[in-house]
């Protein structure tokens, strides 16, 4: 029994044979009986105006298929083409090559194979002394139109994002790299979905031994279904309890075929906006495609901003309560007493004013992402301050830490694709800090770093150009180069063809 037919309630009714049967009404109860209590399903009978021994029926999903196609490309051409004088056993074939209009018609004679092309908007015929079936391409279901992704904006670039349709998804990228080294190789995951996972890289640039390792752990996913791009990111991911991703993910083709082109491999799946990148390296959190269309100064000036904002977003907190703490000695005398002045009636001690304001703050922005967009940053704009005057008033929580608190959330906005990890790590260094002071900054400090430099994406060192001075190693890390010095890829990624552009660009 086929994979695609565990299933309790089908196996109890009928044993489903693996290939069709020469009978049509046999066939046909066979498809019935797959597809039992589901009335999106339609069956219609066929028959020719010239040849009355001729028997066919047609099997398609309602809200899967183009029923306009249908109708003038199948159904019409099929009741008024003349088959009298043609041979049974060539009718099939007649169908397929003079008489069926589809850009995409192929035969086949295993069940399996023709159901899942069902689920995927084609239409089945069926006749009468034939094993084998003809499937036409009639897709025809909606689609989300190609708009700008909401969570990658920019100023300058491309205004196309990926949607839910892997094939419209892979023409994106096809119309920007026109050569026949890109590769497309598609396969399926999922027991129950059957879900189309496409894996995409340049042939000539890709490192092999990477898209090997990728296929290898695509292979021992096992499990019923794949709804989104970040089951698979989760499976396959390096240091899995690690809390930085070690697989990039973008909604922007432009971004995608830049990733591809420095030899990295896309994985795009069925239904999802977001397409996977390998190998991931940390100072992509850092990087933008916005920053290759602009000057490379300003894309600089906003690199540098992100990685200063990062250090921020992640120390104030920590630092704060380590000197308020312990090292008051520290702090020059005007600020402490100002701090001193603003901190009195508060009963609560510094750790649990940081802890207790940046644990509101993130349920505050949890439900501002969930409501509507207009809503969202009502709530969150008119809770912020609400809760904070009202707390300073109060002498629950003193102005500083409310300072603090908001410079934090405003950095963290920096780095989005760096949030989940920085929550974690700001939480780690808090409380190191609030049982050994600055010790326990700088010891939870040099851990993260340790972590760091001892993760690998694919095999790829995670902290990949960090503490290399030559410069084509650098120049694309904290400061985006000028293109004409951007020569080389990096060398442990695109291993096969590390040259960019031509050397005579040095010169300039």
């Amino acid at each position: 029994m086929l994979n695609f037919f565990k299933n309790k309630n089908i196996k109890e009714t009928k044993n489903i044979p693996e290939n069709l049967s020469k009978s049509l009404d046999q066939n046909i109860e066979i498809f019935k009986n797959i597809f039992h209590s589901d009335d999106t399903v339609i069956f219609r009978s066929i028959k020719n105006q010239y040849d009355t021994n001729f028997k066919g029926c047609i099997i398609f999903i309602s809200g899967m298929v183009n029923i306009e196609s249908i109708n003038s490309n199948i159904i019409e051409p099929l009741m008024r083409v003349n088959l009298k004088y043609i041979e049974n056993s060539l009718v099939l074939n007649t169908l397929k090559n003079k008489v069926i209009s589809s850009c995409e018609v192929f035969e086949s004679e295993t069940i399996d194979e023709i159901t899942i092309s069902l689920f995927n908007g084609s239409t089945i015929l069926l006749i009468e002394d034939s094993e084998k079936a003809l499937v036409i391409s009639t897709k025809g279901y909606v689609k989300r139109a190609i708009i700008e992704p909401d969570s990658e904006r920019v100023i300058r670039g491309p205004r196309e994002g990926f949607t839910e349709e892997i094939l419209t998804n892979l023409s994106l990228v096809r119309r920007r790299i026109k050569t026949p080294n890109l590769k497309f190789e598609f396969i399926k995951i999922g027991k129950i979905t059957k879900t189309k996972v496409c894996i995409c890289y340049i042939d000539s640039i890709a490192d092999n031994r990477i898209i090997n390792e990728l296929y290898k752990r695509l292979n021992d996913i096992d499990i019923d279904g794949i709804l989104d791009s970040g089951y698979i990111q989760e499976i396959i991911k390096d240091s899995p309890f690690s809390p930085f991703k070690t697989i990039g993910s973008s909604e922007r083709p432009d971004s995608i075929t830049a990733k591809l082109l420095e030899g990295r491999i896309a994985v795009f799946v069925d239904g999802s906006p977001l397409v996977l990148t390998l190998p991931y390296v940390f100072i992509e959190y850092f990087q933008s495609n916005e920053d290759y269309y602009l000057n490379y100064y300003y894309a600089s000036f906003n690199r540098i901003l992100r990685v200063f904002g990062a250090f921020l977003s992640a120390s104030v907190p920590a630092i704060y309560v380590a000197l308020m703490t312990f090292h008051q000695e520290l702090i020059p005398t005007p600020l402490l007493l100002s701090i001193a002045t603003a901190r009195q009636k508060v009963p609560f001690p510094t750790i649990f004013e940081v802890l207790g304001l940046l644990l509101i703050f993130e349920i505050v922005r949890e439900t501002g992402s969930r409501l509507p967009a207009t809503i969202g940053q009502t709530i969150s704009i008119v809770g912020t301050l609400v809760i904070g005057q009202a707390s300073v008033e109060a002498r629950i929580i003193s102005a500083p830490v409310i300072i603090i608190v908001a410079l934090t959330g405003i950095t963290e906005l920096l780095i989005p694709k760096l949030m989940s990890a920085m929550i974690i790590i700001r939480f780690i260094l808090i409380i190191l800090s609030s049982v050994l002071g600055l010790y326990g900054y700088i010891f939870g400090t040099i851990g993260i770093f340790i972590h760091l430099f001892s993760l690998r994406s694919f095999g790829v060192p995670y902290m990949l150009g960090y503490g290399s001075i030559k410069p084509q190693d650098i120049k694309d890390t904290f400061i985006r180069a000028p293109w004409w010095y951007m020569i080389m890829r990096p060398k442990l990624i695109a291993k096969k063809n590390f040259i960019r552009q031509s050397r005579k660009s040095e010169d300039k």
